[in-house]
C-alpha cells in the first residue's frame, strides 16, 4: 500500500467451517490441507470441497482454512441467485439471522441454521496502514477504480487489525463490474 492506494483481491465463493462440522462432512479428526496460501496471514485455499444445497440447485465450493468458530458460506448475488438464496451483505462472521442451508461432504452431511451470505466489501488494513490514512476500524470509505469500466466502490468497510495484511476483498461480481483483472488492480481510497 502507497499513499491512498490499495491492492483489490477478489473473492470467489467458499465456505469456513467449524471444527465440528469438518467431523462430519470428512470424517472425525481430518486436517485441511494447504492448496495455496491467502493474503491474510493464516488463511489458506484448501483442495477440499462441500456441495451447497440451495433452494433452486446445488453447488460445490471451496473450504477455506484454518476452521472458524461458525459456519459461513459466502457466495456473489449471482452464485446466491442462482442457489435460491436470499442471502444478505454482511460482513464476515456476521450471519444471525441469514438463511442456512445443508452441508454436504464425501463422509457426511450436515444441516446449518444460518450462515449464508454476500460478502460486504472491505478493505484489511494493518493498525499502521490505517494511521497513516487516518482510517479507523468499521469507518466506510469509498474506493475508485480507474479502467474500461471505471467505477467508484461505496460502502466498503474498514478493518483495522494487527493480524491482518493491507488488501481489499470484492466478490467476483464485482471485479466484473469493473472489468479488473483478477491479480494486480490498484484503488484509490476516497475519504
Amino acid at each position: 500500500m502507497s499513499d491512498n492506494k490499495v491492492e483489490i483481491e477478489g473473492s470467489g465463493r467458499h465456505c469456513h467451517v467449524t471444527r465440528e462440522t469438518l467431523d462430519i462432512l470428512y470424517g472425525e479428526g481430518f486436517e485441511l490441507e494447504v492448496k495455496k496460501m491467502l493474503s491474510q496471514p493464516g488463511e489458506f485455499a484448501t483442495p477440499h470441497k462441500v456441495t451447497v444445497v440451495g433452494p433452486r440447485r446445488s453447488a460445490e465450493i471451496t473450504i477455506l482454512g484454518p476452521c472458524r468458530k461458525v459456519d459461513q458460506i459466502e457466495l456473489s448475488l449471482t452464485d446466491a441467485t442462482a442457489l435460491g438464496f436470499s442471502a444478505p451483505i454482511r460482513e464476515s462472521g456476521d450471519v444471525a439471522n441469514s438463511p442456512g442451508c445443508k452441508l454436504i461432504g464425501p463422509k457426511g452431511e450436515v444441516e446449518i441454521s444460518e450462515g449464508v451470505i454476500i460478502a460486504k466489501r472491505h478493505i484489511h488494513f494493518t493498525p499502521e496502514d490505517a494511521d497513516k490514512l487516518g482510517l479507523s476500524n468499521k469507518q466506510i470509505v469509498k474506493v475508485k477504480v480507474v479502467g474500461n469500466r471505471s467505477l467508484i466502490f461505496d460502502e466498503v468497510v474498514v478493518r483495522v487489525n494487527p493480524n491482518f495484511a493491507t488488501y481489499m476483498h470484492v466478490d467476483y461480481d464485482e471485479l466484473n463490474a469493473a472489468a479488473i483483472s483478477r491479480s494486480n488492480c490498484i484503488g484509490e481510497i476516497i475519504k
